[in-house]
Parts: structure tokens; sequence; C-alpha cells
């Protein structure tokens, strides 16, 4: 039974990428092949560049960076080009422009809210403590302590 998914793992850790035997004369040109292949996604798979991906229309289109390359054409036109026909979805890294800025801006934003959020949480976790050790130096006892949290947390939610 081992060996059985130990073979089945073995099968799907291989399947699962891409074998590209494309190679370029020009070792230039064999790196703007490579890097490009890894900037652009597949359209099908969506999470992957089409240099992972075995989707057919991955290949299609790392054969036409190829095909583009040897007739040198430059980085920026295949980028160009690519994204004329399929718009900025092909660009495994967006660019920063106005319809993408959402995309670049809101990991910020939802970082300091969480940030912010834990600053304000710790602060009134180490307000009531204090509150309790207060509370326990000056005599007040349990009942009361419980009306002034039942109180305190009544206020928060307000």
């Amino acid at each position: 039974m081992k060996r059985l998914l130990f073979i089945f793992l073995l099968m799907m850790s291989c399947s699962s990428y891409a074998v590209d035997t494309i190679q370029l004369p020009d070792p230039e040109r064999q790196e703007s092949y490579e890097t490009l292949t890894r900037e652009l996604r597949c359209l099908v798979c969506q999470n992957q560049t089409i240099a992972d991906s075995n989707a057919e229309l991955a290949a299609d289109l790392r054969r036409q960076v190829y095909e583009m390359l040897q007739q040198g054409k430059s980085r920026e036109e295949i980028i160009q080009f690519m994204t004329d026909r399929y718009g900025d979805f092909v660009l495994y890294k967006p660019r920063f422009a106005g319809k993408t800025s959402v995309l670049w801006i809101a990991p910020v934003v939802f970082l300091l809210m969480g940030l912010i959020t834990v600053f304000f949480v710790i602060r009134r976790k180490k307000a009531v403590a204090a509150l309790n050790s207060q509370a326990g130096s000056l005599g007040i006892d349990a009942e009361k302590q419980k009306k002034i949290r039942s109180l305190l947390e009544k206020g928060d939610r307000s």
C-alpha cells in the first residue's frame, strides 16, 4: 500500500510541471525566453505562469514567444503584443496602473488595518488587566468586578 501511494505521488509530481524543450541558439535570447515565460500568466490555469503550465494554451503561448524572439522582437514588444491581445491579466505581476491600483494598494491597507486592530486589542487587554489589579488592591469583591466588566463590555458594543 505504501509503495502504491509512493508511486502515485511520484507520478503526480512529475506530471505537474511543464516540460519545455525549447532551446534558442543565443544564450541572451534563451534568457529572455525563460524570463518572459515566467512573467506571463496561463489564461487557463490562472495561478501558474506559462512556463509552469501543461495547458495547451500555455504551450501555444510559449511557442508564440519563441517565434517572436526568433523574429528578433524585443521583450517589450512581446509583452505589448500579449497585453494587447489578452489584456493586463496575462501579466503574472500586473503593472501599477489605474485599473490595477487596488491590487497593489489593498494588501498594504489590510495590513495596516490588522496592525491597528491588534494595537487596540492589546491596549484594551492591558487596561482591563490594570483595572483588575487596581480593583484587587482596592479590595473590590468579585461581584463588583463582574459588574464593572459587564459595563465595559456593553460600552464596547455600542
